[in-house]
């Protein structure tokens, strides 16, 4: 009886087929094991941070920035401006407690996020405004006259 064919490791091409399929595996549940820790894994719980969705509209007069931050109070809320950038920071920290007969289970869970949006004109810093209502943040940026000025009509050819 050969046996050779049964040994993952030895010589010949069979040998090499088998250390990379070995190889494959290991890499396979490593990728698994730590994408349960990556934003959403665990059963749809966020370990590794928070990134809330940001939407930029603009029009003639104003640029408005929301942004979805669901679970989150205005005290957790850090938001700031510079001359041609938004940056609205943050912390998400959850806490679930059960007490039963016989166990008792909690479940505590943290993400911090920073997002920083570059604004496509000047803005006046004195007259920005920002709102938080049921989970959602907008901050409302008004142009200086300037910028609502400095529009110009670039012709296009065929």
């Amino acid at each position: 009886m050969d046996f050779k064919g049964l040994v993952p490791w030895g010589f010949g091409r069979k040998s090499q087929e088998a250390e990379l399929s070995i190889q494959r595996d290991i890499n396979g549940l490593l990728r698994d094991f730590w994408s349960d820790f990556e934003v959403g894994g665990l059963f749809g719980r966020q370990w590794g941070g928070f990134e809330p969705r940001i939407n930029v509209t603009e029009d003639d007069k104003e640029v408005k920035v929301s942004a979805e931050l669901p679970g989150l109070d205005e005290k957790d809320i850090d938001v700031s401006l510079t001359k041609d950038s938004l940056t609205i920071k943050g912390e998400k920290k959850q806490e679930r407690e059960e007490k039963a007969t016989g166990y008792y289970h909690v479940e505590r869970s943290y993400g911090a996020f920073s997002r920083t949006v570059p604004l496509p004109c000047e803005t006046d810093q004195d007259k920005v405004e920002a709102e938080f209502k049921k989970g959602v943040l907008v901050v409302t940026l008004p142009k200086t006259p300037e910028a609502c000025k400095e529009k110009r009509k670039v012709t296009v050819k065929t």
